[in-house]
């Protein structure tokens, strides 16, 4: 089957299910306004901050607040592109179509993570715009130093959150197996492992946590982080690659 077919079927295949076209919206929505919710609560208490804290201070990141909560419609975006098809039965009829099992997950991979890219960026780049506008006078501009490469690894890091997803939807090839370990794992463990001394150096090398340095443009004062922006989101890269090595090697081995 042509590579060309395959992804205008992958492409049919997504924008077809409303449950997917859904989620990005979510995704959108919920990002930018937290975003700017919490904007307008730090414009708010910027005079009361520490010396410390407002040495801290960092504009760029915070207008990405949602992104905690936007990933999770993130997650279930990239659960429903893979898992969608096991759970209706048509996984049979698709392999039948596309035997070559590397070119079936690859299509699908290419189609979601271009639109996840565009959705992505679309949505760090208002994020920021808007939280800015809600900062006012504690603004930063998007031609300070380190700000676009914060907001295009916004972009960035919401891609690689679907594309982990779709990594870990194909190994266990179930939705609700996937978001019942995906949807715990960046909402509470994540953070508990992080924000806890004795797993802190530990949770930093998680994928949400290592990627998420790449939307810092402010280094807090205490942070003693190994890597930095773009060695983060390498991790995250890891992360993913990982992912979608082991649901490739689950499909190709097992049944559908």
């Amino acid at each position: 089957m042509a590579v060309t077919q395959v992804l205008r079927s992958e492409w049919t295949k997504i924008r077809s299910v409303a449950s997917t076209v859904w989620t990005l919206s979510v995704a959108v929505v919920v990002t930018v306004a937290l975003g700017m919710l919490i904007a307008a609560l730090s414009k708010n208490e910027f005079d009361d901050m520490s010396a410390r804290d407002k040495l801290s201070f960092d504009p760029t990141f915070i207008s990405f607040a949602g992104m905690s909560l936007g990933q999770l419609a993130m997650i279930v975006f990239g659960v429903l592109v893979v898992s969608n098809e096991y759970s209706s039965g048509m996984i049979r009829s698709s392999l039948a179509a596309v035997p070559q099992r590397g070119l079936f997950l690859a299509g699908k991979l290419v189609v979601a993570t271009g639109l996840a890219l565009v959705v992505g960026l679309v949505t760090s780049f208002v994020a920021f715009f808007l939280g800015q506008a809600m900062l006012g006078e504690h603004r930063a501009s998007i031609g300070d130093e380190g700000v676009l490469r914060a907001v295009i690894g916004g972009g960035l890091y919401m891609t690689l959150i679907a594309l982990f997803s779709m990594g870990v939807a194909a190994m266990l090839r179930s939705p609700m197996l996937s978001l019942g370990i995906l949807m715990p794992f960046f909402f509470l463990i994540s953070s508990i492992l992080g924000n806890v001394s004795a797993t802190k150096k530990i949770g930093r090398f998680l994928p949400d946590q290592a990627g998420s340095k790449v939307m810092q443009v402010v280094v807090p004062v205490d942070d003693d982080t190994p890597y930095g922006p773009w060695g983060g989101l390498g991790i995250m890269v890891l992360w993913v690659l990982a992912a979608l090595i082991g649901g490739y090697l689950v499909l190709k081995k097992r049944d559908a």
